[in-house]
């Protein structure tokens, strides 16, 4: 099999694997067993890093269910092949032709260059900024929660830079991070976590070797660029928008409005986290989430959603078409044509996606387009905010979220590559140029 199937299939054995250990009666409060759905869409969830749930975390699951999540949560924004890489290099000490194959579809890179250092470093940086966020984080819930403040720290920490959203806090409030929304030091911890999940273990690697930026790549500076400016310019929207909404910051104090816009502007780079209501937000704060989250995060991270560099290299295009120039070039270096290609399918491919998934989740369950097109862009980009309406929907909403969810995680082009480009030759047959009228 090609390196992409091996981890489309890694995927979906830890999903099957997840969901039948959630099915056991011990991992339900209720002593009782889930059920198949129930257990299948909190797997795909999990695995997936998305954050999407049926049933409350904290109340639904016994500790034994909460450590299978927060397992199948680390497997997926790790990538369950890069265990097994980890396993391989401890007992071989080197990395196959295979499996560093396997390890450049896994991170979604281009070429195989020491793809075990990236492994290694990937490990690394993953524990380091999971231990630290734990540690601050259990001294922020300590006072509440005493000695359960230890594991409310760790499964929040690991469930934030692994991008997943899914927190084990209750409904109290509105859920998730709502009863801290005036809480700076947890909010920004969680929001530094979903950040730093979401760059890119190839750009933390970098960062790390050449610690200048003029030393950085193209790629990781393009990375670091638009990442600043999502984070800024959605925050700014989101103060803008919802100050004087009701049902989310009109009673805040600026300064506490603020921190809140600044983390609903980071969760949406896939994390699933939120401080206030997600279905209080105005309508136009609701597009502006469907576009942050289809946008996503970054390459070869825990981060779902087309990804900046294929965001980046769209602008590009776009500033090469309106300037009539017949490549794509920037800071002296040209953008090859078939990842132009790539971008444009890749986009043309989700867009389609997202229409069909979300009109039929509208027909069929009845739901405002708007709130169905919040749900299927949230499972598309591996989020998990919702409106609410998630738990509410019909199995076959419930199965089409489950489909997405999983292609978001594996990747679209991956997919494709794995399954549907099986023989891939370049053509034979040159043929003449036509002219067709554009616009």
């Amino acid at each position: 099999m090609r390196a992409a199937q091996v981890v489309a299939i890694s995927f979906a054995a830890v999903i099957l694997c997840g969901a039948l250990l959630l099915m056991l009666p011990i991992a339900s409060v209720s002593g009782q067993s889930c059920g198949p759905m129930t257990a299948l869409f909190t797997a795909t969830s999990a695995t997936c890093v998305t954050g999407l749930i049926l049933v409350d975390t904290l109340s639904a699951w016994t500790l034994f269910g909460q450590v299978v999540i927060l397992a199948m949560i680390q497997l997926g924004g790790l990538g369950f092949m890069t265990v097994i890489f980890l396993m391989a290099m401890r007992v071989k000490r080197k990395l196959s032709l295979s499996q560093r194959l396997m390890a450049v579809s896994n991170f979604n890179l281009n070429d195989m260059g020491d793809v075990a250092r990236l492994v290694r470093g990937a490990l690394k940086t993953t524990f380091a900024f999971e231990g630290a966020g734990a540690l601050i984080l259990t001294v922020c819930f300590w006072p509440r929660f005493g000695a359960q403040a230890l594991w409310k720290g760790l499964f929040t920490s690991i469930s934030a830079f692994c991008n997943a959203g899914f927190d084990i806090f209750g409904t109290e409030k509105i859920g998730s991070l709502s009863t801290y929304d005036d809480n700076p030091v947890v909010l920004l911890t969680v929001a530094a976590l979903i950040v730093c999940g979401g760059l890119g273990f190839f750009v933390w690697e970098e960062i790390k070797r050449r610690r200048r930026w003029k030393f950085l790549s193209l790629y990781s500076k393009m990375v670091l660029l638009l990442t600043g400016f999502l984070l800024a310019f959605g925050a700014a929207f989101f103060l803008l928008s919802e100050y004087d909404n009701g049902g989310t910051m009109a009673s805040m104090p600026f300064g506490q409005s603020l921190l809140n816009a600044l983390f609903q502007s980071a969760t949406l780079r896939t994390a699933g986290f939120y401080s206030i209501s997600q279905g209080a937000l105005t309508d136009v704060s609701l597009v502006m989430c469907i576009l942050l989250m289809l946008t996503g995060g970054s390459s070869g991270s825990c981060a779902g959603g087309l990804k900046t560099g294929t965001v980046g290299v769209l602008l590009l295009s776009l500033r090469s078409g309106l300037r009539g120039q017949g490549t794509v070039s920037v800071r002296g270096r040209t953008i090859p044509q078939q990842k132009v290609l790539s971008a444009v399918t890749l986009l043309l491919v989700v867009g389609i996606l997202f229409l069909a998934a979300s009109i039929s989740i509208a027909v069929l369950d009845g739901v405002p387009y708007l709130a169905a097109a919040y749900e299927t862009a949230s499972a598309m980009a591996t989020v998990g905010v919702t409106t609410g309406i998630t738990p509410g929907l019909g199995s076959a909403s419930h199965i089409i979220l489950i489909l997405l969810m999983y292609l978001g995680r594996v990747g679209f082009v991956s997919f494709s590559l794995a399954f549907l480009a099986q023989n891939p030759a370049k053509s034979k047959i040159c043929y003449p140029e036509t002219d067709v009228m554009i616009g």
